[in-house]
């Protein structure tokens, strides 16, 4: 692992790292804040991933996330959305498919079944360079996410439960397949062979027997993909019918952006902060 900066913020530890991923076979970059805790003991971590066109970048500028992680005690990891790199290939006039949008699946199709490993890499290969590089307890995890990053962390969380205590998303893509941004990459991915995306689909996965002790969910009603992207309700009929507790709040008046995000980070990390510290 190589440090490409360090920052005190908060009484902690703001670092952005790189490292070579095997899963990924390119240079990854992630962001780590480590709070003031870590001096005294391992720290719970949550996972927060981003969204379409994001790198680990965004959320460490733009998230707001230090001061109420340095509280309570809580390492954020911010992983990018995707492998990069002049040997990866892309798609570069497509913000919705390719480098910055690899929607945390591992893809089935040539040519980007060999780079495009981003659940494995969240997953398996991640965790377990922070697990030794950080001081981390491992037993006690949450993720999040926004948007294309709501969909990987909720994904995520489904099918592995075992693995994270605590699960919440920011605007969501809940239902990919059904999705406008959302199919077409799916289908590059993974073939045309839709049941094969239903293992990297919320909703589906829900309705397929995934499960989890509990979700929170925001979303901004001034959203302009709330219909045609997002569609929360699905969610919202999924988690009902399958007796999985959520909380959807509908946010009065607030967009996709990271001013939404900001807004309510505090609110998230207090969520994963209740189910992990001291867990």
């Amino acid at each position: 692992m190589k440090i490409l900066s360090t920052s005190r913020s908060h009484g902690g530890i703001q670092g952005v790292y790189s490292h070579t991923s095997s899963t990924c076979a390119c240079t990854m970059t992630f962001a780590v804040f480590v709070p003031p805790q870590v001096q005294m003991r391992p720290c719970p971590v949550v996972w927060y991933l981003s969204g379409l066109t994001c790198t680990h970048a965004n959320v460490m500028d733009k998230g707001e996330y230090r001061r109420t992680a340095a509280e309570l005690g809580l390492i954020v990891v911010c992983p990018d959305t995707s492998p990069r790199g002049d040997d990866v290939p892309d798609d570069g006039d497509n913000w919705q498919f390719g480098s910055g949008a690899g929607f945390y699946l591992d893809a089935t199709q040539q040519p980007w079944k060999k780079n495009y490993r981003m659940y494995g890499y969240i997953t398996e290969e991640l965790p377990a360079l922070v697990a030794r590089e950080f001081s981390c307890d491992m037993k006690r995890q949450g993720i999040f996410g926004h948007s294309m990053g709501g969909h990987g962390a909720l994904t995520i969380a489904l099918k592995n439960p075992g693995t994270y205590r605590s699960c919440s998303a920011i605007a969501p893509i809940v239902s990919p397949s059904t999705s406008d941004w959302s199919m077409k990459a799916f289908r590059r991915y993974l073939g045309d062979d839709e049941t094969a995306w239903r293992n990297s689909d919320t909703c589906a996965l829900i309705e397929d027997g995934c499960r989890f002790p509990e979700f929170l969910v925001d979303q901004g009603t001034a959203d302009g993909f709330l219909d045609e992207g997002l569609k929360p309700w699905l969610l919202e009929d999924a988690c009902k019918s399958a007796g999985i507790p959520l909380q959807l709040r509908m946010q009065d008046g607030y967009d996709h952006s990271y001013f939404f995000i900001s807004s309510f980070m505090d609110d998230h990390l207090q969520w994963h902060g209740e189910r992990l510290v001291d867990a």
